[in-house]
């Protein structure tokens, strides 16, 4: 690929997908957006909003929505995927026949297959085998990156050329892409990091205080940085922006829906009109797969636990709190 306009489909028009359709955009790129819901189509097209995810910012008037996939998706040269995760399996078999074989799969949704235990990459190969795949994962929110405010995130791909010309054709002056052929490293950092973010929002809705909120999130990395490095993630990718900066962003912030989720759960207040928090349902897969590996994971084990009421939530944080004395690892 070299630095010129391409066709971009993203698929999904959900907070994400529309940031980086605004996003792609400002780069001048031809832009198809997809969504299901033609009222949030319509609202793009004509009021260049997306008023139920991303009220009050204006987006770029060359955006085209549409809630046909085939018209999305035809002469893309790149797909970026914003369908939540826990559906991404079944939409991907519904577009299978109208992705252009050259045009790379850039996965911008985070989590973990509920049922399977299946990374998004995974149910990309069970799919469409031997396709271009990347992944783009990061510290950044939907209405940050709507509105042109900078942050830097990392695409990875297990073909390196793929991966840095990505990167190049998706930075512009206030958004860096870092490039990185470390595809499961970066795709765990972007699933579990959720999970922590949950739990971190518990603790400050039972105002537990920013210290407890601090020693959770520093084990509970810990926790993730011991099945990414298992799984066959690099150690780096860990501390790096995918990973580690993710963390600190979606752990702190009431911008990240896990957290906000997490700490509407430890003050007792509804969740039903909350948005999407994809840490709900990576949780259990998450502490599955700890303990297929066998991966020492109390913070994420307990996540998942209260998530299914198996434990109750007063007693689980403090129960975390007060396990026997070990040395840190």
């Amino acid at each position: 690929m070299k630095m010129q306009k391409k066709h971009v489909a993203i698929l999904g028009c959900g907070a994400w997908g529309t940031a980086l359709a605004a996003l792609t955009a400002t780069l001048g790129h031809d832009v198809y957006l997809y969504g299901r819901k033609e009222k949030t189509v319509e609202e793009i097209n004509t009021k260049h909003q997306n008023i139920h995810y991303l009220p009050d910012i204006s987006l770029p008037d060359t955006i085209k929505a549409t809630s046909d996939p085939r018209k999305a998706l035809a002469s893309a040269n790149i797909i970026l995927v914003g369908i939540p995760s826990q559906a991404f399996a079944f939409a991907l078999k519904e577009f299978v026949s109208f992705i252009p074989t050259k045009a790379p799969l850039v996965l911008c949704n985070k989590g973990i297959e509920q049922v399977s235990g299946r990374f998004m990459s995974d149910v990309v190969q069970d799919i469409l085998p031997c396709h271009p795949l990347a992944v783009l994962s990061g510290p950044g929110f939907a209405r940050d990156v709507a509105r042109g405010l900078p942050t830097a995130v990392t695409i990875a791909s297990r073909d390196k050329r793929l991966a840095h010309d990505l990167a190049c054709l998706l930075s512009g002056r206030n958004f860096r892409c870092y490039a990185s052929t470390d595809l499961i490293g970066v795709q765990i950092g972007g699933a579990l990091k959720n999970v922590l973010a949950l739990v971190s929002g518990m603790v400050m809705g039972l105002k537990l205080g920013v210290s407890a909120q601090a020693a959770l999130i520093t084990r509970g990395f810990a926790e993730l940085r011991r099945l990414g490095v298992k799984l066959g993630g690099k150690l780096e990718t860990m501390t790096g922006l995918s990973v580690l900066g993710d963390v600190i962003l979606t752990c702190s912030s009431l911008q990240s829906r896990n957290y906000t989720y997490g700490a509407a759960l430890g003050a007792g207040q509804p969740l039903t009109d909350l948005l999407l928090a994809e840490g709900v349902a990576t949780a259990s897969a998450a502490s599955r797969l700890c303990e297929k590996y066998g991966i020492n994971a109390p913070i994420i084990h307990t996540t998942a636990a209260i998530l299914s009421k198996n434990m109750h939530l007063k007693d689980a944080l403090q129960a975390l709190i007060t396990r026997p004395v070990k040395f840190e690892d």
